[in-house]
């Protein structure tokens, strides 16, 4: 290993990131410091979702699809993957980022941690989606 946190395996570089615990809204669940280890190509996608989620204003939300498409690919599911492994929380506000259909979609924390964290920020919600969808929708 070396000093800066990156190690060889099997002839590739992968990079360890270490994160310090946070606290979701109120304190009520601590989240265990991230000790994520990925290869060099995937880091940097990630670091690219977790930018483009951070530009995010509260109150607002984007899609799996806009932030793929942003990016220049079609990789929604692995924009969500990123979010899911996001250890800068709440700083990089991965529960303003949505399903293309206005559904709330998944959330570490749990769905119903995602949609009280919306609702906080204005946010209309009925049936797990999103009431005037395209009002609340962030572009980039």
């Amino acid at each position: 290993m070396h000093a800066w946190g990156a190690e060889k395996k099997s002839g590739q570089l992968f990079l360890k990131i270490q994160t310090t615990n946070f606290f979701f809204a109120r304190g009520a669940q601590k989240r265990n410091p991230a000790d994520l280890t990925m290869n060099k190509n995937s880091l940097k996608f990630f670091q690219k979702v977790w930018k483009l989620t951070e530009k995010i204003p509260a109150g607002k939300v984007s899609t799996y699809k806009i932030i793929a498409e942003k990016l220049g690919c079609k990789a929604y599911r692995a924009v969500g993957n990123a979010l899911n492994k996001n250890p800068y929380a709440p700083i990089v506000p991965c529960h303003r980022v949505v399903k293309s259909d206005g559904s709330v979609g998944g959330f570490a924390s749990g769905t119903l941690k995602k949609i009280k964290l919306l609702k906080k920020e204005g946010i209309e919600i009925n049936n797990k989606k999103i009431k005037n969808f395209e009002k609340f929708l962030f572009r980039f």
